[in-house]
């Protein structure tokens, strides 16, 4: 009789199965579903609920204010990331403590707050009307309210890898006679690089799906500031079902792709790293 092999992780065939029960209630039987739904109408149909200058603007919209969103958390959270880890300077923890704020935040309460700083007469607002910069009800307050939303992502992506950073190289590099810069072309970049991608990925994700806090500071006028998961639900508010599932579908493949490409970058980022 053939022993039983011992397995060095007991309740490996239960915690698979627990996790791939979940991972189907939670994920694959509702896009099964959705896909199923969509299935039910023609292509002719179905490329012309998806097609239509509405929805391809409120495409442009949305992807587009993601992606500069993503961008400038990129930049500037690792600014941020990089300030907090390497300098000490008073109130350091209360900033830290900052940088999850977004996450704690209601959506509703930070689009509210955030059109009200920059509405014309805002705090922040009155000093961008004069120069014709119109930050609140337009595209612009889409960016904004992406770019709060999204900005934890990178900074607590990166804040690790630059705490497990070793100095010692960097100091290696200096007694070497390299700069200041091509120690951090040559050494902190490329490390940082696969990790500041996937930082840029997880913010641009979370940025398409947002809706509670952009759709009080853009103003939501078709064709000019509505976003894709607004009109979802006005085609669901108008009992357009089959509407609201075409739109629903392509964004959930363009975000596919997207981030599978954005996942092959960082593998390519990770390999070129080594």
């Amino acid at each position: 009789m053939a022993e039983k092999k011992f397995n060095v992780l007991p309740g490996f065939g239960l915690t698979l199965g627990y996790t791939l029960f979940y991972l189907s209630v939670v994920v694959l039987i509702p896009i099964a579903g959705l896909f199923l739904r969509v299935f039910e109408i023609s292509w002719a149909d179905f490329w012309r609920l998806a097609t239509t200058p509405r929805a391809l603007a409120a495409y442009k919209l949305t992807f587009g204010a993601s992606f500069i969103a993503a961008c400038i958390n990129a930049v500037f959270g690792a600014i941020l990331a990089w300030v907090l880890v390497r300098y000490h300077f008073p109130m350091k923890r209360f900033m830290d403590a900052l940088i999850d704020f977004p996450f704690a935040l209601p959506t509703a309460v930070a689009g509210l707050t955030l059109s009200n700083l920059f509405a014309a007469n805002g705090w922040l607002g009155q000093y961008l009307a004069p120069l014709g910069i119109k930050a609140a009800f337009s595209p612009l307050g889409v960016v904004i309210a992406l770019t709060f939303v999204g900005m934890p992502f990178v900074v607590r992506t990166l804040q690790p890898v630059l705490e497990n950073l070793e100095r010692e190289i960097e100091e290696a590099a200096a007694t070497l006679g390299a700069s200041r810069f091509r120690t951090f072309c040559s050494i902190i970049a490329p490390t940082l690089l696969p990790t500041l991608i996937t930082g840029f990925a997880l913010a641009f994700a979370r940025a398409i799906g947002e809706y509670g806090s952009v759709i009080f500071i853009a103003g939501n006028i078709p064709n000019q500031s509505e976003i894709a998961p607004l009109l979802i639900i006005i085609r669901l508010e108008e009992y357009d079902y089959s509407g609201a599932m075409a739109l629903a579908v392509v964004l959930l493949v363009i975000s596919f792709v997207l981030l599978i490409t954005i996942n092959l970058l960082e593998r390519w980022a990770s390999r070129y790293q080594h």
